[in-house]
């Protein structure tokens, strides 16, 4: 495919509306995750909830696999109320969720986004009884639901009928093209099935999940070729640390740029004991850095190179990432637009005042036997030179007093001068 620069237009997508949260019709991509705490555990998980919504997760997913977990939704939702969290949560159901919710009403009623597997809601006979009756619930509720693929647990059924009809054609298709097509179809005839219960359009959200990124590209690109429903975009089973973050970044990033995809969540493989809200910043900086949604302040850093033999400039971009994101919820509704602001910290003199001058506000901190000095910039002029030992912190205290001056309504050029000492 070679394309402008630039994404595609967003592929017309019927508006699903989850808990006060539209996905599709145009509206923005919506960064969503997934607790991993025993939905049980009322405290455990609304700690993580409550976690990833202030991370910037949009929607959050719980698991709802037996009664003890979907006893506790009504309370989990009660609880994130009183924190002043409005994030929908949505039930993961496998199996049993037909039974769960009938059993469950409060549970039924709680949740704002039903998920079913058409692989595994019911074998054989009991197949579409079963999907009928979580879509009636759906109904009785006015909740919407995502029809969520994996090839993991592929209705088998299915997957086996297209094999044999592949097989008896004169030249048959290979193994892995079947199987995508089987995801497609089970996602494409479940929806219709559900459209014909009595669930409207405007009230399902697809998804077609596998773990290879060719694959996924594949499937989703397909599917929305055949289909207006909103999409739910994500790279099952990713894995663990840069593998998850690239292979699912590899492949998200060229279907959205093809305009498909409503809503995202990258399946990041915790670290034992790791924090569980990285998955939904590797989601926001994807969104950002091909430049569909802004979330926090970019920061432009050097990568250091033998002129940089100090680490200053790599912890000074640090605290700032840091600072930034951890201010982040407070400062979205103090200054508005403040997280389209660009800082620079750079290294050394060959890039850094010239990265700097592009940036709002930016320093260019000394190299390798350069002058101890490090002029900043702010909107393209240099205002001052910061000197000694305390460079990080009068830099951190400036890029606070810009946020402050330009989101604040304020002017955000101080005058000219010196600092430090």
């Amino acid at each position: 495919m070679t394309h402008a620069a630039g994404p595609q237009p967003r592929r017309a997508s019927v508006a699903v509306d989850v808990g006060g949260v539209l996905v599709g019709g145009g509206a923005p991509v919506v960064v969503q995750s997934m607790t991993n705490t025993d939905t049980a555990d009322v405290d455990a998980t609304v700690a993580q909830v409550a976690a990833l919504a202030r991370s910037g997760s949009e929607i959050v997913r719980i698991t709802v696999d037996r009664d003890e977990s979907a006893a506790a939704v009504p309370r989990i939702r009660e609880r994130l109320e009183r924190l002043g969290l409005e994030v929908p949560l949505v039930g993961d159901f496998h199996y049993i969720g037909h039974k769960l919710l009938a059993d469950h009403p409060a549970c039924a009623e709680a949740l704002a986004k039903y998920r079913i597997n058409p692989g595994n809601v019911g074998f054989k006979d009991k197949k579409d009884r079963q999907f009928i009756a979580i879509i009636e619930t759906a109904i009785r509720y006015d909740k919407p639901v995502r029809i969520g693929v994996n090839w993991g647990s592929l209705d088998q059924a299915l997957l086996t009928r297209l094999m044999d009809d592949n097989q008896a054609k004169g030249s048959p298709l290979a193994a892995r093209e079947v199987t995508r097509e089987a995801i497609i179809q089970s996602a494409l005839l479940s929806a219709e099935l559900a459209e014909q219960t009595g669930l409207g359009r405007d009230r399902i959200i697809l998804s077609a999940k596998v773990s290879q990124v060719q694959d996924l590209i594949a499937v989703y690109l397909e599917l929305a070729r055949r289909s207006d429903h909103a999409l739910h975009l994500g790279l099952t089973e990713a894995g663990m640390g840069s593998k998850g973050i690239v292979a699912s970044s590899a492949a998200l990033s060229i279907i959205l740029q093809e305009g498909v995809g409503d809503t995202i969540r990258i399946s990041l493989t915790p670290e034992p004991g790791g924090d569980r809200t990285k998955e939904v910043i590797v989601a926001q900086e994807l969104l950002q850095v091909i430049g569909f949604r802004q979330f926090v302040p970019v920061v432009a850093a050097c990568p250091g190179c033998g002129r940089t033999t100090s680490t200053v400039f790599q912890e000074l971009a640090r605290t700032i990432e840091d600072d930034l994101r951890r201010n982040m919820p407070v400062w979205r509704d103090k200054y508005p637009g403040v997280e389209g602001l660009q800082v620079a910290v750079m290294g050394c003199i060959v890039n850094g005042p010239g990265e700097s001058k592009h940036a709002d506000i930016g320093i260019s901190l000394p190299g390798t036997g350069e002058s101890p000095a490090a002029p900043v910039f702010v909107d393209g002029r240099k205002v001052a030179t910061l000197r000694g030992t305390n460079i990080a912190a009068d830099f951190q205290d400036m890029v606070a007093d810009y946020i402050e001056q330009r989101f604040g309504g304020k002017s955000a050029v101080p005058p000219t001068g010196e600092a430090g000492s």
